[in-house]
């Protein structure tokens, strides 16, 4: 059996007013590609340069990855934050730990 990675995250602007929910296989990659695309109008998270990572979960399969990345879409904002701090308490930006320099 194959062993893949896929993550969903949670990423949002400087002043961490929006979040932005995705799933990928490449969670550096990804978030270099939302870094890339700030400012960019047509992208959701383009327009409000939103790359900098706060939460993120590993799976083993893509179906676990997605069904989590609906249901976290469909919740509040308060629930959201709430898992965002059961992990990361201090809302630090997480990028440095996916892509050290």
């Amino acid at each position: 059996m194959w062993n893949y990675n896929f993550f969903i995250y949670i990423v949002t602007n400087r002043d961490k007013s929006i979040l932005y929910v995705g799933v990928t296989n490449d969670l550096s990659r990804r978030l270099y590609e939302h870094y890339e695309n700030r400012g960019n109008p047509s992208t959701f998270a383009g327009k409000y340069h939103c790359y900098y990572l706060i939460h993120y979960e590993r799976f083993v399969h893509i179906e676990e990855a997605i069904s989590r990345e609906k249901k976290i879409k469909k919740w509040r904002r308060e629930k959201k934050w709430d898992l965002i701090k059961s992990l990361n308490p201090e809302i630090k930006f997480l990028n440095k730990e996916i892509n050290p320099e």
